[in-house]
């Protein structure tokens, strides 16, 4: 379709590079779990193997963080709270919907390490008034990622390291294996609800540790296996 059918230009595809390959990874949307860890779920103030939920942020919230470079981010407006969550992100690589746990993995493209940025005084807020609490985490440049390592090079994920440092010192250190609901439970449960399509990515959730980041804030965060990211707070 020409250009000439649109009100105006659309804007360019959201897209994520991948590990050893010239061609990038489009975007379609982006899923996270909530509370998917543990301790993470006790510092939030719950406790227990909760059903899994879901929230999701829009695919532009994206900012890439490449290989070996300090992707920034803009503290972003109305918020004295900014909170950083470590996550594993999931890229699906082939879509289906009401997949089982024990096929789950044969729809999994790669994996990468991704950052939840959340606006936690506005995410109380709206908790608090039982409202959606969209504003605390689908705003502009809240979902930074480095490059995605295909499924086939990542190793053994699933007990994979996942940690992130703020200027030098550990915030947040935990395992995957810690995960709550695992890689391929997330994907029965998440697929129930929506039809996955290629190039979704699913943060699997955050351990422990979440705290706030400032201006002039270097956040490092890494998983075993994946390349790791390098983001700063402008």
């Amino acid at each position: 379709m020409s250009l000439d059918a649109f009100v105006f230009a659309p804007p360019a595809t959201v897209s994520v590079p991948v590990v050893g390959q010239p061609a990038r990874f489009p975007v379609h949307r982006i899923y996270c779990v909530g509370r998917n860890y543990e301790e993470h779920a006790k510092e939030m103030g719950f406790t227990g193997r909760e059903p899994p939920f879901f929230f999701l942020k829009p695919a532009d919230a994206i900012v890439v963080a490449d290989a070996g470079q300090t992707a920034a981010i803009t503290y972003p407006s109305q918020t004295s709270n900014l909170h950083h969550e470590i996550e594993l992100v999931v890229a699906i690589g082939t879509g289906g919907k009401n997949i089982q746990a024990a096929d789950a993995f044969k729809h999994i493209y790669g994996y990468a390490v991704g950052l939840d940025m959340t606006r936690r005084d506005l995410q109380n807020d709206m908790k608090k008034q039982g409202r959606p609490w969209c504003i605390g985490k689908a705003f502009d440049q809240s979902a930074p990622i480095g490059p995605i390592t295909p499924a086939a090079q990542a190793g053994d994920i699933a007990q994979a390291d996942i940690w992130v440092q703020v200027n030098g010192a550990d915030r947040q250190r935990s395992n995957v294996s810690k995960l709550i609901w695992n890689i391929a439970e997330t994907i029965e449960h998440l697929s129930a609800a929506w039809e996955l399509q290629a190039g979704d990515l699913i943060y699997t959730g955050t351990p422990e540790g979440v705290a706030a980041v400032k201006a002039g804030d270097v956040m490092d965060g890494g998983v075993g296996g994946l390349t790791p990211i390098r983001v700063a707070v402008a």
